[in-house]
């Protein structure tokens, strides 16, 4: 096992973030040889890296609360973590001195664990929650009235939600995904650090193996319950689709005037979902399929073909039973039973180490990004909580919405005063 690959079990500086457990990361590998530079992305663009970028298989993410009501100390706080990350997802120290230059009696402005690494395909995408506008008195907070979209409310309590104050909501919300998992969380660390006096980490979860593929070039992952996940999933090679489903349009504006300034970009939705894997791994391969929809070796729906092939939910069999459950994960999850709904997932599968009675505390954090939760989220996490089969194995513990600003401009420079900065359409509009 690598150092790296130590990190999940050491959990080193993640207590001080406020993170569940590490032990998601337990997973051996080999030291890889240095990458070239182009493993990396650039933080310019229409939208934020990280959604329709192609999925990396390690996440770390966390929320911030704010610790101050003062404008210019939030507009501050962006800018300084647009130039951190600017610099992180090109592979280099979060600070311009490094980990080893600098004053010697300062702490260095970088924490050093990615000093011989490289940018591993990092990304780093910023969301703002309902409580970055509104405080508890339902006051408009940092002069942004009017500024809060319609649609960006805290998502309601679904049938059988088994929710953890500690591991909901927060003011804002940083995903960062890399193919290394120091990488990704060296980016939340610094970040952090960065952010000390002005936010403070509220929650955190680590995550590996994704469970969504996001690019036509990836092949389909499994979940913990051993099956294909993300099938169906939007990709990025499907730009109509996008449009359609994920990326906020100007035009949405005319309906919620207080969205104008969110336009090319999206609202996050995270939930975070235990799996009672101990009662699944005593049910039948039979009772696991029916549940599914799909066969758990190659991923065909029921009704036969392959992993690609479209259900087919008129197909029956002996007595007439369709040979896919209408009560299955794939019927009810399917866009044929949501409108036509789709969303884009990039959920991670977790793993926090063992309950008091030996349970694995493991599962999925769902993570997805759509134009409109109320119609592409709400009803269909509503339908599966109270008919899927499948949600009797399944405990939803954390949750979150935050709408994601739009990408920073190309060309666009970070840093200072001038340098543009996440969140500059919703401050300066």
């Amino acid at each position: 096992m690598s150092r790296r690959g130590l990190l999940g079990i050491a959990g080193a500086g993640l207590v001080a973030l406020g993170a569940s457990a590490a032990t998601g990361y337990a997973v051996g590998r080999p030291a890889a040889e240095p990458a070239p530079a182009s493993r990396s992305y650039p933080i310019t663009g229409a939208h934020q890296t990280g959604i329709s970028t192609p999925a990396q298989d390690r996440l770390h993410f966390a929320t911030f609360d704010l610790l101050t009501e003062d404008r210019d100390d939030v507009v501050e706080l962006l800018r300084t973590w647009t130039a951190a990350a600017d610099r992180m997802m090109r592979g280099l120290p979060a600070g311009e001195l490094g980990p080893s230059s600098g004053p010697y009696d300062a702490p260095p402005d970088d924490t050093g664990e990615t000093e011989d690494l490289d940018a591993s395909h990092l990304t780093i995408t910023f969301g703002f929650g309902p409580s970055f506008f509104e405080g508890a008195d339902g006051a408009a907070r940092f002069g942004l009235d009017g500024r809060k979209p319609a649609l960006l409310a805290d998502l309601p309590h679904f049938p059988a939600d088994a929710l953890e104050d500690a591991r909901c909501g927060g003011d804002i919300a940083v995903q960062a995904c890399a193919d290394d998992p120091q990488v990704a969380v060296h980016a939340i660390r610094n970040l952090a650090r960065l952010a000390f006096g002005t936010a403070s980490v509220r929650w955190s979860q680590l995550g590996y193996g994704r469970t969504s593929t996001t690019s036509t070039s990836q092949s389909t992952p499994r979940n913990l319950f051993g099956f294909k996940d993300g099938t169906a999933n939007i990709k990025a090679e499907e730009p109509a689709a996008l449009e359609d489903h994920v990326w906020v349009q100007p035009e949405d504006s005319a309906s919620d005037p207080g969205a104008a300034w969110l336009a090319g970009g999206s609202y996050l939705v995270a939930r975070r979902i235990r799996m009672t894997i101990e009662t699944w791994d005593r049910s039948s391969l039979r009772e696991q399929e029916t549940i599914t929809g799909r066969t758990k070796g190659s991923g065909a729906p029921l009704s036969g073909g392959d992993e690609h092939t479209e259900p087919d939910f008129t197909v029956t069999g002996r007595g007439d039973v369709p040979l896919i459950d209408p009560a299955s994960h794939v019927a009810l999850a399917h866009p044929s039973a949501n409108g036509g709904a789709r969303m884009l997932r990039r959920g991670y599968n977790y793993t926090d180490g063992s309950d008091g009675l030996g349970r694995l505390d493991a599962g999925l954090f769902f993570l997805c990004y759509v134009r409109d939760p109320a119609t592409q989220y709400i009803p269909l996490q509503n339908t599966l909580a109270r008919d899927d089969l499948l949600s009797e194995y399944l405990r939803h513990t954390g949750s979150g919405l935050w709408a994601v600003p739009p990408g920073l401009p190309a060309g666009s420079t970070t840093g200072g005063t001038d340098g543009a900065y996440v969140g500059q359409t919703l401050f300066e509009a």
